[in-house]
């Protein structure tokens, strides 16, 4: 009798080892030792609302368990990016495993992801921080203070610019505000909005005053994202934030807040690499991925899958800066 519940076991298909890591990369579990142009480190959460607590804690894990099936076809070719995800060793990721969270030290938090990014930037590394919900970026961006100046590319289905919410400044939604009150972020670029969210029409009014570069999830479909890459100034530095229910729910449903219209994975994955042609990423955030209420895996697997891509992108930026020193 065939059980229509069993699954193949892909991993095994594939040949995947046992690792633990992100697409079976080599572990940094000492930040001070880390010797590696790109380092994925994962964060449960920073500042959760009381009513909802830290509700993507459980994504870093999610997200490697999605892609360890393919551990073994790391070095295989990925056509996302036309090419192998490393382009060699000297331009390969670690896995920095992920930071502890304390539930009632929301400071210490903060102070634990702020200092984490400032170690890897230390060591002329790009961060790749996968989340937890999206008030992790605030510490992130914190963490760059004092290098250069930076453009921030937000792709999210929200903009974030609440000055509180549930009497609470360093949550979720307000994540954009605080970083335009940062000044090392000279230059704000949000994409993807739509629909409903925790948005007040003066929130929207601020960040427009500020002078941020506003295209809604309306204004991808209908134009593409050439005139969003022509926003970004030429050789800038940029910090992307990436909060996956921009991506639509067909995609990723494993989101808090589903709503249609939503980018789709290409789109999402070309502003990454339409990016990195204009400036240096310097880093990025994958956060509000929420497995709980993820469909079949679904949102795991293009989240992953993005993630790996991403990976690539930086390799090659990686490779191309060592060239030319």
């Amino acid at each position: 009798i065939f059980d229509m519940n069993e699954k193949a076991n892909l991993s095994a298909l594939f040949g995947a080892n046992s690792s633990s890591t992100f697409l079976g990369l080599d572990k940094c579990d000492d930040l001070e030792l880390l010797n590696s142009p790109i380092a994925l480190i994962g964060m449960p959460c920073a500042t959760p609302y009381e009513s909802v607590g830290p509700y993507c804690k459980n994504a870093p894990r999610a997200l490697r368990e999605s892609i360890s099936s393919l551990n073994a076809n790391i070095d295989r070719h990925n056509f996302d990016i036309n090419g192998k995800i490393f382009v060699d060793d000297e331009a390969r990721a670690v896995d920095c495993g992920d930071l502890p969270y304390d539930e009632n030290n929301f400071q210490l938090n903060r102070e634990q992801i702020s200092n984490a990014i400032k170690k890897i930037l230390k060591k002329d590394s790009i961060p790749i921080v996968i989340g937890g919900d999206d008030s992790i970026p605030i510490p992130v961006f914190q963490a760059f203070e004092g290098i250069e100046k930076y453009t921030i590319l937000q792709i999210d289905a929200h903009i974030d610019w609440r000055k509180s919410h549930m009497s609470e400044t360093l949550g979720l939604s307000s994540t954009m505000r605080r970083a335009s009150e940062m000044n090392h972020i000279e230059q704000i670029i949000q994409v993807g909005s739509r629909g409903l969210g925790s948005a007040h029409s003066d929130d929207l009014t601020d960040a427009l005053n500020w002078g941020v570069n506003l295209f809604t999830a309306y204004d991808v479909h209908s134009n593409g994202i050439k005139d969003i890459l022509d926003t970004i100034p030429e050789q800038s530095n940029i910090i992307i934030s990436l909060d996956v229910d921009a991506l639509d729910p067909s995609i990723v449903p494993g989101v808090i807040g589903r709503t249609p219209g939503g980018l789709t994975y290409f789109q999402t994955l070309d502003l990454i690499k339409g990016a990195s042609k204009k400036g240096q990423i310097c880093g990025i955030n994958f956060v509000e991925f929420m497995p709980e209420v993820d469909v079949d895996g679904l949102g795991a697997l293009t989240t992953s899958r993005l993630i790996a891509a991403t990976m690539g992108i930086l390799s090659r930026q990686q490779y191309k800066n060592n060239i030319s020193d």
